[in-house]
């Protein structure tokens, strides 16, 4: 049960105070207040979490300093849509918007290399309008002879080109809680010239440890990525182990399902569930056309199959892409045959902006027609 408190309501005020004092009379409650920024105030919300059969909704509601009482029937507490009258879908970070209605692209490199190829691709994307990134300063692999990143001592460097090429956000995986402190520092050694979206990789999904360490900070939002064999609750509820730590600015993303039914593919994509998961929760969905599909074959026509499956998000409504790019992929420490050039990523922008057109002229279509029903 979630009790939204009215605007008014401070964590002093005498109908908190009483409010209290009422829920005592119920054992087991783990009461818990959350703090959250709406669009026009500040909105806090009581979470009662444990048996709430018996605590009366009613009398409850009819209390001053309560808004409105929600029972709230799914798992996701947190990253569930029961206040989303009352806070808005998603977040801003160092002046970008991640919410449901818009788009953006990250692409780079899977792992930093050299500074020399961070430099170019930072470039590319600036002549390209976009100020978001990905870069694997810390990278699992599958086997333990393979290139694993160059970890912190690339992070300086990284961080003064983005600031150079006017990149606001960079996606990066982390791999354990001290990786987050290694950020944490050497962004404020160099001046937060950028800024970094902590990726949960696939690898990761379940390790509830970590996702309790990105959810207790907050100075940085989160990248969560589906694990490979996980199923959509599964993936969520881990989302919420992040969120209930107190940081509910979150990406999902979907990377494709490990499945021997995905052949050719890397993965199976699973972009259908884009919509699923937009409206099932607050958080902004993001498709890795890379991962899933893991080369850079063509149709007949001409077309990539990572220029097909990112269609296949943008135009289920996805809100952000992530994808691979390297000047040189054939130089690339890691993940170099799935990796763009700077033309194939030019034309891979512009085949996304095509389809991202397309998603709104059907949006706009099916919006007209809602409206119409309901005039009638």
């Amino acid at each position: 049960m979630i009790l939204i408190l009215k605007a008014d309501v401070d964590k002093d005020s005498p109908e908190l105070k009483r409010l209290y004092e009422f829920l005592e009379n119920f054992s087991g409650l783990n009461i818990r207040m959350v703090e959250l920024e709406g669009e026009t105030r500040a909105v806090r919300e009581i979470h009662l979490i444990g048996p709430t059969h018996n605590v009366p909704e009613e009398v409850l509601a009819a209390m001053p300093g309560i808004e409105r009482v929600v029972r709230v029937s799914t798992k996701y507490r947190q990253i569930g849509r029961h206040d989303v009258s009352f806070v808005p879908v998603g977040f801003t970070y160092n002046g970008i918007r991640f919410d449901q209605e818009g788009l953006h692209i990250f692409a780079g490199p899977c792992a930093v290399d050299t500074p020399e190829y961070i430099e170019e691709t930072f470039k590319v994307l600036k002549n390209l309008g976009i100020s978001t990134s990905r870069m694997g300063a810390y990278k699992p692999r599958t086997s333990p002879y393979d290139f694993q990143g160059h970890g912190a001592a690339c992070l300086p460097w990284v961080f003064e080109l983005a600031g150079k090429y006017d990149i606001k956000v960079i996606a990066m995986e982390v791999l354990k809680e001290r990786h987050i402190e290694e950020i944490t520092k050497a962004l404020e050694d160099a001046g937060h010239p950028t800024g970094v979206m902590l990726q949960i990789g696939t690898r990761n999904a379940q390790n509830f440890e970590l996702l309790k360490a990105v959810g207790s900070q907050t100075q940085f939002p989160v990248l969560y990525k589906r694990g490979m064999g996980l199923t959509i609750e599964e993936s969520l509820n881990a989302c919420e182990y992040i969120a209930s730590e107190g940081n509910r600015n979150i990406v999902f993303c979907l990377r494709g399902i490990k499945s021997q039914l995905s052949s050719p593919h890397r993965n199976l994509a699973d972009f259908i569930h884009v919509p699923v998961i937009q409206r099932q929760t607050r958080l902004p969905v993001c498709v890795d056309p890379s991962h899933a599909i893991g080369s850079k074959d063509r149709a007949p026509n001409g077309l990539m199959d990572i220029f097909n499956a990112a269609a296949q998000g943008v135009i289920a409504g996805a809100n952000m892409i992530l994808v691979e790019s390297h000047p040189e992929p054939e130089r690339a420490l890691c993940d170099g045959h799935q990796s763009l050039t700077p033309r194939e990523l030019e034309m891979f922008v512009e085949d996304v902006a095509i389809v991202r057109q397309a998603f709104e002229k059907r949006q706009n279509v099916y919006s007209q027609e809602i409206m119409k029903e309901m005039v009638s």
